[in-house]
């Protein structure tokens, strides 16, 4: 059965290169360009991984984090932080928020691929 991944990103360029990145590996690959829309999507799909943006409009990716890890219905889905935010307290704020990884952009195609199937054969 193929492994869903959503990509919570603002920046449609991070969404559509991620996407082609992950669809090489036979990942379905599900997009939101918003806090809202990555919640509501997150609990239809139940990724098997979430990649969340930090900087995002209205809701910001902290906010977002600490909504999918109240909610009953996606606290167990893990969250990889994707951001272009390199200071170790807002990896350190990541971590102890719920997220299992900080990826920082720009990020290596390869490097990403790997660290997402890493995640996903857990």
């Amino acid at each position: 059965m193929k492994k869903k991944v959503l990509i919570i990103d603002d920046e449609k360029d991070i969404l559509e290169l991620v996407s082609i990145i992950l669809s090489e590996s036979d990942i379905s690959v599900y997009r939101a360009e918003d806090g809202l829309s990555g919640l509501e999507i997150a609990r239809e799909e139940k990724p098997d991984l979430i990649l969340l943006d930090i900087m995002m409009p209205e809701i910001d990716g902290w906010e977002v984090l600490k909504m999918l890890k109240v909610d009953e219905e996606t606290k167990d889905i893990p969250v990889a932080m994707l951001t272009c935010k390199t200071e170790t307290r807002d990896k350190v704020l990541g971590i102890q928020e719920g997220a299992i990884d900080y990826i920082t952009k720009p990020f290596a195609p390869d490097g990403l691929l790997t660290k997402v199937e890493e995640i996903l054969t857990k």
